[in-house]
């Protein structure tokens, strides 16, 4: 909802310029990420990403079962938010983006920008600075949408449901594949770098008065 509304309202306030368009696009998913993952962090792990989910199972972090769950709700909810974004600008509830984005450079920016993201979120777990999670992601993404062409999608469920919205913020069809795919490769490549770099062993963290505390590795 907060990425294909924002991508509507900014295709609407700045008709003919991209670049402004792309930027309010990103300032307004940046700061959204940061409120809905402070939302929901306590309920579910703020599991919006089933890349996120996967790699936490694949960590005995949570299990199979419930990333699958997981994995059913966040398309649920990307397909519905994007209807209720449509619907909140007088748009048609559905309407099929035909944004057409799979291209070598779209992919291997989506493998770039899934594995930043996934490495940096357990690299925040595993090193004892997990309540900078809300801030960092947002911050990231926000960045990830001008320094990756395929604007940063890293997400499965967010690509399946960007198709449902012909908006400033859409993906064909024909290109969420592509997509999926790429995103796939960069978990898979962030789960072998937050393994080498983060190994599950208990480190030296600062504190909050500076004092140096032993943290077990999440």
């Amino acid at each position: 909802m907060v990425v294909v509304g924002s991508g509507i309202a900014a295709q609407t306030l700045s008709p003919h310029a991209k670049g402004i368009q792309l930027f309010e696009n990103a300032a307004a998913t940046a700061a959204g990420l940061f409120v809905i993952i402070l939302m929901f962090a306590a309920v579910s792990g703020a599991h919006f990403n089933p890349i996120v989910s996967f790699v936490d199972a694949a960590f005995n972090g949570i299990s199979w079962s419930k990333a699958s769950c997981y994995y059913c709700a966040q398309i649920v909810g990307c397909i519905s938010g994007a209807v209720v974004a449509n619907l909140m600008f007088s748009h048609a509830a559905i309407s099929i983006s035909t944004h057409v984005r799979a291209t070598p450079a779209h992919a291997l920016s989506e493998v770039v920008a899934t594995a930043g993201l996934i490495v940096l979120i357990f690299s925040l777990h595993r090193t004892g600075r997990g309540a900078a999670t809300p801030a960092a992601v947002g911050a990231y993404i926000g960045a990830a949408y001008f320094f990756t062409s395929s604007t940063s999608f890293a997400n499965p469920a967010i690509a399946i449901g960007r198709m449902f919205s012909n908006s400033f913020a859409g993906i064909a069809p024909s290109s969420v594949p592509t997509f999926v795919g790429a995103e796939i490769v960069g978990g898979a490549l962030a789960f072998l770098l937050v393994k080498a770099l983060y190994p599950e062993t208990k480190s030296v963290v600062e504190g909050p008065e500076s004092s140096v505390v032993e943290s077990d590795q999440i």
